[in-house]
């Protein structure tokens, strides 16, 4: 019995140490602290812009990251934030904030005069499209006719749109003939057109017509409304030296998705800035 049992194998247990409990928490903190470094970043950015753009240049930048349509000239479109120019323009420091200028000898009373005469057209602008829907409150009349209208400030200038809604076109079906209701908007219109002396220009745009037509209005329909609407408008008592412009796009820019839909037939007069 002894020798048997000094032959069996030897039994071996192994112990798992199993820790519940306490230990590492997770990495909660790093990425709070990486919010907290991103957004002292983002602060200290700020603070070097301000300090090495020109007010110009800060407008720029402003309506970049604007969501809204910018009333000042300064886009952040095509040209990039800074209005095609760098904050190293003409090969001004930073460090001195003055950031680029208009001229080379460093003075920056040209851009100072600049901004003060976009501001001045702004305000201008703004007191043109204020003036049109303040008219909404005279009547009810005028609130009708204001349904055709919107308004909206481009780099071009102060664009008022009069467009087709259900029921009540500004034209008669496939021809250049003014309604009634366009007749009224040409009279409105030029009341607030003539609260500047800015040129003017008129565009004429239509819906798409079906492909099958072998003869498609869509060109010469929104030329011809076009310029109806100038005849309106001289009518009205805008002084004919005043338009600067008269175009036909047919249906090449929709205000809709629907290019087909009635809202694409519409009549944009713009009052255009000063250098256009």
């Amino acid at each position: 019995m002894t020798g048997l049992g000094n032959n069996a194998a030897p039994v071996i247990i192994k112990r798992k140490k199993v820790i519940k409990g306490g230990g590492h928490h997770g990495g909660a903190w790093k990425v709070a602290y990486a919010d907290f470094v991103t957004a002292m970043m983002a602060f200290f950015l700020l603070m070097w812009l301000l300090n090495a753009t020109t007010e110009k240049q800060r407008k720029g930048l402003s309506d970049y990251f604007n969501p809204t349509i910018p009333i000042n000239r300064v886009s952040g479109g095509g040209d990039g934030a800074l209005g095609g120019d760098t904050l190293f323009s003409e090969d001004t420091k930073v460090r001195n904030g003055s950031g680029g200028t208009s001229n080379n000898n460093g003075s920056s009373s040209g851009s100072a005069e600049d901004t003060l005469s976009e501001e001045h057209e702004a305000e201008q602008l703004k007191a043109v499209q204020e003036a049109l829907f303040d008219r909404g409150g005279e009547s009810r009349t005028m609130e009708t006719l204001l349904k055709h209208v919107i308004t909206r400030v481009t780099d071009e200038g102060l664009v008022i749109e009069i467009f087709d809604v259900e029921g009540v076109p500004l034209f008669a079906e496939d021809s250049d003939t003014p309604a009634a209701v366009t007749v009224a908007l040409a009279d409105l219109l030029v009341e607030v057109l003539n609260l500047t002396a800015n040129k003017v220009a008129v565009n004429g745009h239509v819906r798409t017509y079906p492909v099958t037509l072998a003869d498609n209005p869509a060109w010469d329909l929104s030329a011809a409304r076009a310029q109806k609407m100038r005849e309106l408008l001289e009518m009205a008592g805008l002084t004919g030296a005043r338009l600067n412009r008269i175009g036909g796009f047919a249906d090449r820019k929709p205000a809709v998705a629907d290019a087909a839909a009635i809202r694409n037939n519409r009549i944009e007069i713009i009052l255009l800035r000063a250098d256009r």
